[in-house]
């Protein structure tokens, strides 16, 4: 009896892998079926960089507190904490204002937002819908693909895009995560025409509702003083756009990032760069937010620590930024993690700047966090841990997923 009951056990789970994995792989082939890679332009913008929650959301919600005709916002994450209530507060405000308000929240990300909240926003008057809602016939694929982009756009004439979400922990009322680090922008000119049609975009895929032709979303704006480009990813490309930067690094390369879990293409190019005499510097956190993200990055730092690289591990508070720079040359920064889910199933958006005089104070910034590092050594990696090492076995085999 028990071996049959074992045995009914054994195929209700092969059944159920067999499914997972029949999902996730024709999910994914009918998902790149369908996409076409669009590159946003070179544009000139005004840049200002924030790096610690309560300055940033001080400036934002000053700035949704003058919006004139309307306020478009997308953000993987909105939680029901004081932080979000203030926020989804001042929309209101805004709505019965008779400003036209957009809001745009992952499914998954967003889970806590209750419908009572959506309710009452929506009888505010504002317009509001989640994105990337799982749907058949490939619930698991759809359930993994997210919208992880943060996007605000003011009256067409500012925007914001970055690492921050809308939480207690990003203002640094978390009691493990605090004080949380992370890099957000602020846009004045240009730019802020390619954050409104990625916004709009999603938007369309939401709701099915076209704004993207609307000139009254898109008023004329100034060159400002940086050379930047928006990279705009759907689960695809940029992977390619990061292996771009590696290949074609002459000195040295920068990463920062919470989740370290690269590629085979991008592990390879990274470890051609050492060989090359690049010198190649990898910011993480020590402590993580996620099970298994930091066990899962060890295979591939163990390998580059080897090599050469430079790793350390952020001690004050959270490191959630995610930062490329490439001989003082080329900066990033946005909203992809260097980590397969973000190169592969995320929506994404990375603003990419080339000018030195920005990437000079930048590197200031990507400097102090270091400072505020310890290096992390391949004797520490080394080191006998039996319980390390079982996470580790059991991180690569989800490694797409974390």
């Amino acid at each position: 009896m028990a071996l049959t009951v074992w045995n009914i056990i054994m195929v209700i789970l092969l059944v159920i892998f067999l499914w997972l994995y029949i999902d996730f792989t024709w999910g994914r082939k009918n998902h790149m079926k369908k996409l076409e890679r669009t590159a946003c332009p070179i544009r000139h913008s005004d840049i200002e960089i924030f790096t610690d929650g309560p300055p940033l959301f001080k400036d934002l919600f000053s700035e949704l507190r003058k919006a004139q005709h309307h306020i478009h916002i997308l953000f993987y994450i909105v939680k029901d904490d004081k932080i979000s209530e203030e926020f989804l507060t001042i929309l209101k405000g805004k709505a019965k204002e008779g400003v036209e308000v957009r809001l745009l929240l992952d499914w998954v990300g967003s889970f806590p937002v209750k419908r009572k909240t959506v309710k009452d926003l929506k009888s505010s008057g504002i317009k509001f819908s989640f994105a990337h809602i799982p749907k058949p016939p490939f619930l698991f694929y759809t359930f993994q693909t997210r919208n992880h982009r943060k996007i605000t756009v003011i009256d067409g004439k500012i925007g914001y895009s970055g690492g921050f979400n809308i939480g207690k922990e990003y203002i640094n009322q978390d009691n493990k995560l605090t004080p949380w680090r992370d890099y957000h922008l602020k846009f004045h000119g240009e730019g802020v025409h390619d954050l409104q049609t990625e916004f709009l975009a999603d938007w369309y895929k939401a709701t099915k509702t076209h704004l993207l032709a609307n000139s009254l979303y898109f008023p004329e704006l100034h060159a400002g003083q940086y050379k930047q480009q928006f990279g705009a990813y759907k689960g695809a490309f940029l992977e390619e756009d990061f292996s771009s930067l590696i290949r074609n690094a002459k000195k040295s390369i920068t990463i920062g990032t919470p989740y370290f879990i690269p590629s085979k293409r991008l592990f390879k190019d990274l470890s051609h760069a050492l060989e090359r005499g690049i010198t190649v510097r990898i910011l993480i956190p020590f402590v993580t937010d996620h099970a298994l993200v930091k066990e899962a990055s060890y295979l591939y730092l163990r390998k580059l620590l080897k090599q050469g690289a430079y790793v350390y591990e952020y001690l004050n508070g959270f490191y959630h930024a995610k930062a490329i720079i490439v001989d003082d040359e080329l900066s990033d920064v946005g909203t992809a993690n260097f980590d397969k889910r973000s190169l592969f199933l995320n929506y994404e958006i990375n603003c990419f700047i080339y000018d030195k005089e920005f990437i000079k104070r930048f590197k200031v910034i990507l400097d102090t966090d270091i400072r505020n590092s310890k290096r992390l050594t391949l004797k520490e990696l080394n080191r006998l841990d039996p319980f390390r090492m079982f996470k580790e076995m059991l991180a690569r085999t989800v490694a797409t997923f974390l």
